[in-house]
């Protein structure tokens, strides 16, 4: 039997990461003017390889695309010849229309999954049209990735794309999520259910659903985690301290004194607020004033990632030039004890094998407390 699959890719998505926008709904020309490059065909081309590469009856399936950049460039590239292309535009800059035109046209040919490349506005987008009709599996390029539909890396969705083909995964039900862009960018998290689509079933490769729910406070246990930073800060008083974003990191940095950017990167030296909201470039230019740096990360909801979601800034350029070592992973154990494992996704093949090299990495959960985590790249 034939399998049929509906494949699209919103260009632009996850252009805002790198210069500091949290997302690119709305922004897009912003984006550019500061620097912003295409990330999502390159994260469909590392999908796509990674399934022909291991799926011995790609030629047998047929794909459903839209023209370009879009899709269809991306399967040509590939060596895909079974390609029809039911959707173009004419316009240079995409949008969420093209996205749900061309998932329209999905429905028509009644594909048997949707294969589509971007972030939680896309899974947005896609799941509008087709609801529960038609199982969807996303490709993890967006700024913004709480959805339970995306795999956890590029490669992760080549090969359950390819596990799926083969009748080897079974499908289930998975939550879309979408946080307020607007809201994001002023520091407010506002995130809902959107809605609950069907997805492939997979602990492994699926990343989980960020969680929503209200728990007795953690304030005891962020104050050793501040007690712990602060005597890191005096200790090494001739670095410069990185703070992630998260709830945990906004307590910390409370405490100190200073005015943390909730949900974006923030610098710190001698315990004085030196850059807020840092983007990609602004980092870099600090670390070449700085040569001694710790960055300090929490994961944030119940995907246990460091890297890779939420904070693109953070760039491997940016990762490298810190190094490893340098890297401070803090966390309530209640917060722990809700994730699988610490996951890192930076995007460079290089750099997310020196992680998966160490295996497991030590994270802060107290005062001089610390816990032994697995990691996992894929």
């Amino acid at each position: 039997m034939v399998s049929k699959i509906g494949f699209v890719v919103n260009p632009i998505a996850g252009m805002g990461g790198k210069v500091g926008l949290k997302g690119t709904d709305g922004v897009f020309q912003q984006a550019i003017k500061l620097g912003a490059k295409p990330v999502a065909i390159n994260k469909a081309n590392e999908t796509i390889k990674e399934f022909i590469s291991s799926n011995s009856k790609k030629d047998e399936i047929m794909w459903y695309t839209c023209e370009g950049e879009m899709g269809s460039d991306i399967l040509i590239k590939a060596g895909i010849k079974n390609i029809e292309i039911i959707y173009s535009t004419s316009k240079d800059e995409t949008s969420s229309d093209d996205t749900k035109n061309a998932c329209m046209k999905f429905l028509e040919k009644s594909v048997d999954l949707i294969l589509f490349c971007g972030g939680d506005g896309t899974a947005r987008d896609v799941f509008e049209i087709v609801k529960t009709k038609i199982p969807i599996l996303g490709i993890p390029s967006g700024v913004k990735m709480h959805s339970g539909v995306f795999g956890i890396t590029t490669i992760a969705s080549g090969k359950m794309l390819n596990e799926f083909v083969n009748g080897r995964l079974s499908i289930g039900d998975a939550e879309i999520m979408d946080l307020d862009e607007e809201k994001y960018r002023k520091g407010e998290w506002n995130i809902r259910l959107f809605g609950i689509a069907k997805s492939i079933v997979e602990p492994t490769y699926i990343q989980v659903g960020k969680s929503t729910f209200e728990s007795i406070s953690d304030d005891e246990i962020k104050y050793e985690l501040y007690e712990h930073i602060n005597d890191e800060i005096e200790k090494n008083n001739d670095y410069l301290f990185l703070f992630g974003s998260g709830g945990t990191i906004d307590f910390i940095a409370s405490k100190i004194g200073l005015k943390n950017t909730l949900l974006g990167i923030d610098a710190i030296y001698n315990k004085k607020l030196i850059g807020s909201d840092l983007n990609e470039e602004g980092i870099l230019d600090l670390l070449k004033k700085y040569s001694k740096v710790k960055l300090v990360l929490s994961p944030i909801g119940a995907q246990g990632f460091i890297l890779g979601r939420g904070n693109l800034q953070l760039s491997p350029r940016v990762i490298k030039k810190i190094g490893l070592d340098n890297i401070i992973i803090i966390s309530t154990p209640a917060k722990l004890a809700s994730i699988p494992e610490i996951r890192v996704d930076t995007g460079d093949e290089v750099l997310d094998k020196l992680f998966a090299e160490k295996e497991f990495i030590m994270v802060v959960i107290g005062y001089r407390l610390s816990r032994v985590v697995k990691i996992q790249t894929l």
